[in-house]
This record gives structure tokens, C-alpha cells and sequence, in this order.
């Protein structure tokens, strides 16, 4: 199959990965915006209505983004490294401390970290057997799960990895 028509594919299976409108909300912690489709842009409002001004639009796969106090009713406030304001909890989710490690992968065999979750992805890191101090970011799909590893971000096979 030809790059683009990989890329492609790869781009439509995860078009939305949704998260339960329960997702892990902790004040103090570093969140991703997950529930909003690739092509559109979570708003970050000046207070906690939909009918606030919008201050800055974060986009869908962006982390970095902290609870800054106690959410109230479905409004949290947060700061994201340039403003501050408020967004619906349905559309952040917290990313796992890291506790998890390889495994299940013994020898001389690295686990590759690709770019997107898809077997012809591109590679941009690999894993060493029980290498550990994984994160977990609020992706998953098809078996894929998105990761943070030593300043890396990609996708890894769910199942070659536990917790500590």
C-alpha cells in the first residue's frame, strides 16, 4: 500500500477516539484535550458558560494543559503554558503518572514506539525489554495505545505494557 493511502487510512481509523464524559479530572495535574475531532479545536472561554468569550482554542491531541483549581459542575479552570481559563470537563482527561513499563518483550527485541497507531508507521523510538517511567496519554485505539517515554510521544501495542 502506498504511503499516503497508509497515512490516509491510518488518519480515518482514528478520526475520534471519544473518552467517557467521566474521564480523570485532577486539580494540579497535566490533562490532554481528548472529545473533539482532529479537524476542529476545543474553546478555552473567559468563564465557565458556553456562552463565554472564547480567550484561545486548543486542539484535539494537545497535553500540557492543567487543572488549575476544583472544577465547578461541568466547568474546570485551566492554564495551558500561554492562558488561562475555563473548559467543559467532557473534553480534557488526565494523563497516568508514569507507571508503567515494557513487557512481555525479552532478548535483543526492542518495542517500537511508532508515530501513528499502525503497524507501517513510521518508528521514532524503541523500548528496551522492562524499560519503564511510561506514561500513559489519553489515546487508545484498535489495541494502540498513545505514550510519553523519555521526552517521546507515540503509539505502542497495548498489550507490551503493564503497570509497576
Amino acid at each position: 500500500m502506498p504511503a499516503p493511502l497508509i497515512l490516509a487510512s491510518i488518519m480515518t481509523a482514528m478520526a475520534f477516539i471519544a473518552f467517557p464524559a467521566n474521564a480523570q479530572i485532577a486539580v494540579g495535574e497535566e490533562h490532554c484535550v481528548v472529545n473533539v475531532r482532529p479537524d476542529d479545536a476545543l474553546n478555552m472561554r473567559s468563564a465557565g458558560s458556553a456562552s463565554s468569550r472564547v480567550v484561545s482554542k486548543l486542539r484535539y491531541g494537545r497535553c500540557g494543559v492543567m487543572v488549575v483549581a476544583n472544577c465547578k459542575g461541568q466547568w474546570c479552570p485551566i492554564e495551558d503554558g500561554h492562558n488561562g481559563g475555563w473548559v467543559n470537563r467532557r473534553f480534557i482527561s488526565m494523563v497516568s503518572p508514569a507507571m508503567y513499563c515494557v513487557d512481555g518483550i525479552s532478548g535483543q527485541k526492542r518495542l517500537p514506539v511508532r508515530a501513528y497507531p499502525s503497524d507501517h508507521s513510521r518508528v521514532i523510538k524503541e523500548l528496551l525489554p522492562n524499560q519503564c517511567e511510561i506514561q500513559f496519554l489519553p489515546y487508545s485505539t484498535h489495541g494502540w495505545q498513545k505514550i510519553r517515554v523519555s521526552g517521546y510521544e507515540g503509539w505502542t501495542l497495548a498489550r507490551h505494557l503493564s503497570g509497576q
